[in-house]
């Protein structure tokens, strides 16, 4: 199942909950624009290379469409279309004044150097110029896309308006006007999220086991976030493979180890683990945060943890979601739990427009209640309808969407 099958599997049970007419499940079904470029660039050979790009909106009722761009060799149409309609849903689920959308470039960012990642780069804002700006469409770093990657977007679009445009993404250096607290937010999200899951269960964070796939930038602050909340950091992955300690990690350490010789495996004093086997030690809380599709119906019956918390896109199948949710997982879903991102990338956002900006204590005060707020409202939809937290939390924001949808009437 694609990505985007599964997000139209997810709108679905949503739209059956909502009771909503065939017409507006068509309409939420589909992007409202998409956008696919071809272009070239010069490669530091001298010899000229063609990529193609894509940007796609899904739903701007409730606000201007926001998403991030990912460079990755995976990237194709039907996953933007599915990231771009989960970001409609995210930015509802937290209640802020967004709609939805998503971007990339297939192309395999590790095999390519700054100067050509740079010329990429503007060359693609270019391309998408037409459909983005700081009223429209503003976006935002994803899978191998960073604050550099941001600051060339920046540039280029300002330079073809004739004046410096910061609003126009965020996930910015801060030096031009990117938010304190936006580097580590979706890994505070991620962290807020599972903090409020544990309550539930009547425990906190302090000594719970947590395992987490992916090492990159969510995934590693993420550990470390943890274990500042008294957490114990049992097992870490990355694309190479994994490690697990029973008596618990130092992240910190382990992403030094990383950094070092380009993969956690290896770090001593650790057994060396696949990713599959990640999935299923002993730990109370996992944590997914590489790409979509890991937790499946061949391997959820196996997962040992009591909470999932999602800090990946996607990373569980709808079979895997009742397979874990009648085995009682409580599972916190990626519209929810790695939303911490989307939030601080709308701080960053009202900073810009404003020309005022908070300290970081500020910004990760106002992370945590509009997280927790969140997690209540899906938590409390859950228990009253009886459905696993990721049909709750689509439950909240499609309604939220379709109101919106409803109340501004239709243009002719």
């Amino acid at each position: 199942m694609s990505a985007y099958e599964t997000a139209s599997q997810q709108l679905k049970v949503a739209a059956e909950h909502l009771n909503l007419d065939m017409a507006t499940l068509d309409v939420l079904s589909r992007p409202k624009r998409e956008l696919q470029v071809s272009f070239s660039i010069k490669m530091d050979n001298g010899q000229q290379r063609v990529f193609t790009g894509y940007r796609v909106q899904h739903n701007d009722a409730r606000g201007p469409y926001k998403g991030g761009i990912r460079y990755h060799p995976a990237v194709e149409i039907n996953e933007v279309r599915a990231l771009a309609m989960w970001m409609t849903w995210k930015t509802a689920v937290l209640n802020i004044p967004y709609g939805g959308a998503k971007g990339g470039v297939t192309c395999n960012p590790k095999e390519m150097s700054k100067p050509e990642l740079e010329r990429l780069t503007r060359k693609y804002t270019a391309m998408i110029f037409p459909i983005i700006g700081p009223y429209t469409d503003i976006p935002a770093p994803d899978v191998y896309t960073d604050p550099q990657t941001m600051a060339w977007i920046m540039d280029t679009y300002s330079k073809m308006v004739g004046y410096q445009v910061p609003a126009v993404v965020t996930g910015k250096p801060i030096s031009l006007g990117g938010s304190r607290g936006r580097a580590t937010s979706t890994s505070r999200g991620v962290i807020v999220a599972a903090k409020e899951a544990a309550k539930t269960f009547r425990r906190g964070l302090a000594g719970r086991g947590i395992a987490v796939q992916g090492y990159g930038n969510v995934g590693a602050n993420a550990a470390i976030i943890g274990r500042e909340y008294g957490a114990k950091i049992v097992a870490v992955s990355d694309s190479k493979g994994g490690i697990y300690n029973e008596r618990g990690l130092n992240p910190l350490d382990v992403l030094k180890h990383k950094e070092r010789t380009g993969s956690v495996v290896g770090f001593p004093g650790t057994k060396e683990i696949s990713n599959e086997e990640l999935l299923e030690v002993p730990c109370d809380i996992l944590i997914p945060s590489a790409l979509e599709g890991q937790i499946r119906s061949e391997n959820a019956g196996k997962i040992q943890a009591k909470i999932i918390v999602e800090g990946a896109n996607g990373p569980t199948t709808p079979e895997a979601d009742r397979i874990l949710f009648d085995r009682g997982v409580m599972v916190v879903p990626d519209i929810l739990a790695n939303g911490g991102g989307v939030l601080v990338s709308y701080f960053e956002w009202v900073q810009n427009l404003s020309r005022l900006y908070w300290t970081e204590e500020e910004v990760n005060k106002r992370l945590e209640k509009k997280m927790r707020e969140a997690f209540l409202e899906v938590y409390d939809i859950s228990k009253s309808k009886d459905v696993d937290l990721r049909t709750a939390a689509l439950i909240l924001s499609v309604g939220r969407v379709v109101e919106a949808m409803k109340l501004a009437g239709e243009f002719f």
